[in-house]
Parts: structure tokens; sequence; C-alpha cells
């Protein structure tokens, strides 16, 4: 941004607005992709009764979902890192709408996990050129920018069970079809986004293959070491918001006897917390460093995640707030860590990072499902209570911002 307004020094105003409104513009078209996803989630006990599906099965098209969500990412974000497609959000949100239109007329099970796919299939495409365009619209504030970003995709993702809720439980499965003028909507702006990236290639990140520590490059073994860290912590970030995801609805009903649509406003409070935790992790990494926001954000939450076992409904709905709140502030600090530890492969990270999210959260969905068949949801929830401990890890990533904050100090 900053050259851009050296520039066209007469327009600084201008530039900066275009800025604003493309992070918004990408926000929002987040948010609609991610309404989407969560809507194929939160109506799980509606698909579990009409089809008469156990676990495992919904398990499954987590699984289907959230696979092929992941997948395609790191070879997106690869490919376009070396040559950008400015119009193929456009095409993605494309896959997502024949998902939406399938699902809502699907008469087998076999239409319900290819109809999952194609909505999976359209995130693959849409999150690593989304967050490339957060950052080359941040102006240098990289975490305010991909917190900007992510909370749009929280907020869609706290809306998803609540439209459920509303439109969904009373009118069945064909009412899904409805959702698809929410894709048409994102197609349009996505355009016009495209269109902004096309005329801005020369925002993008410089070529630098790796990060630097008061100029010093880091070797390619710590970065190796710090990107098997972060995976670690992705995997006990999204292994535990898969049981919430996939089935704190049905521990809900099972173990206090809400009703589905009670269930679903528990679940819409739960994400609508993350997706504020999601809007303060950016600026705080900005200003704190992203180490020291990663390790709040993991390890933080352990306390609440062990106690939420034994409490009732309501400290459980309370905990529920604190955890979606401390958690969610975690992933934005880690995509712009990990987008530090290789700036000239943003594409690249950001499609293997969203796509280790999805992948993780879909093999976790699986797993539960098959473990609840097994034992219990209740016994899921206990388990999984323990991996926000994995944040401990945190303490052995190099200190990137905080070393080159000394450095300079001492230029």
């Amino acid at each position: 941004m900053t050259a851009s307004v050296e520039e066209n020094p007469a327009e600084p105003a201008r530039a900066d607005s275009t800025v604003f409104l493309v992070l918004v513009a990408i926000s929002f078209s987040h948010l609609l992709n991610d309404m989407i996803q969560s809507l194929v989630t939160s109506i799980y006990p509606i698909l579990k009764a009409s089809f008469h599906l156990d676990f495992g099965q919904i398990g499954l098209i987590s699984l289907v979902f959230q696979v092929t969500a992941s997948l395609l990412q790191p070879f997106v974000g690869l490919f376009t890192d070396r040559r950008p497609l400015p119009h193929s959000l456009t095409i993605g949100m494309g896959f997502s709408l024949a998902g939406l239109l399938l699902l809502s007329v699907a008469p087998t099970y076999g239409v319900l996990l290819l109809a999952a796919a194609c909505v999976g299939l359209g995130s693959s495409i849409f999150h690593p050129e989304s967050s490339r365009i957060a950052r080359m619209a941040s102006g240098g504030r990289h975490g305010l920018a991909q917190s900007i970003f992510q909370v749009g995709g929280n907020t869609g993702q706290a809306i998803g069970p609540l439209a459920a809720a509303i439109l969904v439980v009373p009118n069945g499965q064909g009412s899904i079809a409805w959702f698809s003028i929410i894709a048409l909507i994102a197609m349009v702006v996505l355009w016009n986004v495209g269109g902004w990236f096309g005329r801005n290639r020369a925002r993008a990140p410089n070529r630098s293959s790796r990060a630097t520590i008061g100029g010093v490059v880091l070797s390619s073994r710590m970065v190796a070491i710090s990107l098997g860290i972060l995976v670690a912590l992705l995997f006990s970030k999204f292994i535990y918001l898969a049981a919430f995801a996939n089935y704190y609805t049905f521990y809900l009903i099972d173990r206090f006897g809400v009703s589905v649509q009670g269930a679903q406003i528990y679940l819409f409070i739960f994400l609508a917390s993350s997706a504020v935790g999601t809007f303060f992790g950016g600026p705080l990494g900005d200003r704190f460093g992203r180490k020291a926001v990663i390790w709040v954000s993991i390890l933080g939450i352990l306390p609440f995640s062990l106690a939420m076992p034994y409490v009732g409904l309501t400290a459980t709905v309370v905990l529920s707030v604190f955890i979606g709140l401390i958690i969610s502030s975690a992933f934005s600090a880690i995509i712009v860590y990990a987008q530090e530890l290789m700036p000239g492969k943003i594409g690249l990270v950001s499609g293997l990072f969203f796509g280790l999210a999805f992948g993780l959260g879909g093999v976790g969905a699986a797993a539960l499902g098959e473990l609840a068949d097994w034992t219990s949801i209740e016994y899921v929830f206990w388990i999984v209570s323990f991996l926000p401990a994995i944040g401990l890890l945190t303490g052995l990533l190099p200190d990137i911002e905080g070393n080159r904050r000394r450095a300079a100090a001492k230029a």
C-alpha cells in the first residue's frame, strides 16, 4: 500500500479507501462462503433423521466435505503463486452453488456425499486466494487484515446454524435451495474483488523465501521445525473445534435434553463468540507478537476445556463462550506467523494451513463420530478436553517479531 500512495501522492485517501473496501468485500465473501459451509454441518440432525444415518455416516459426510476442501488448497496456492488467476474466486463459489442445489434435492446418501464434495471444492479454491488478497490489501498491518478476513468467516460459521434453525428445520431439506441466493451474491462480489486483484498485482509480497531475524535468514531446519510446531497446534485447535462444530448439538441434546433448535442456538452462541475472538487475535498479534497470541489462545483454554464435561447446561454454555473467544484468536496469528516464515510463498502457505485446518477438521469429525458410536458423545467431549495442552509446544517457536524489534533498537 505504501508504494501505491507514494506513486499517487495526490490520491492517498482514495488508495486507503480502496484497500479498506477490498478488505470488507473479501471479509463479506468469507462470511457468505463459511455460512454455506456451516449450513452443511448444521443440518446433520435433519439428515440423520431423514436418511436414518448413524454417527459414523455423519462423520463420513464431514470427512468428504472437509478433505475435499483441504487437499486441493496447497496446490491452488502453489499454482497461483506462479500464475495469479484474478477470477478464480468466482469460479470456486460456483462449485459451492452447485453443491447447495444438489444438497436440497439429494435423494440418496451418495448424492449427499457428492453435494458435500462440491461445497468443499468451492472452499478449496476460495481460501488461499482470498487470504493472499487480504495480505495484499493490508498496508503492512497483516494481523489486522487477516483478522478482518477471518472474522467474516467466523461470523458466517455462526450464522449458519441460526439460519438452519430458522429456515431449514421447519421447512425441510428442499429449503436449502434458498441459500443458493447467497452463493450468487458472493459470486458478484468476488468478481469485483478479482478485478481489483488483477489491477493491483504489484501489491503482492516479495519473493524472499524465508523469514529473517535481525537481518539473519532463518535456516531451513528452523523453518521446518517451526512449521511442524504450527501443524501440531492446528491439530490441537481443529480437532477440538471439530467436536464442537459437528457434535456439540448432539452433546447438548443427549446430556441435557435440549431441542434441536435450542441446540443450534447454543451452537450459534459458541460460534458467535469465536467470531468476536477472531477479530482481536490479529491486532493483538500486531501489537504483542504472533507467538504470544498463539501461546495464550491454545494453552489458555485448557482450564475451561477440562471443566466443561463436569458442569451443568448453563455453565457449559458460559464455558463455551470463553473457549470460543480465546481459541479463535489463534488462527489469524498462526496464518500470519507461517506467512512470515515463507514470505515469498503466500498462496502455498495459506493453502497449506487452510487446507490442514479443513483436513484436520474432517479427519477429526470422522474419528470422533466413530468414537461416539463406540462409546458416547459425552466421552468424546471428555477426551478432547486434554488437546489444548499441546499449546505448550508454542514455547519452542522463534520469537520473530520480538527479535526483530530488539535488533532494530540496537541498530
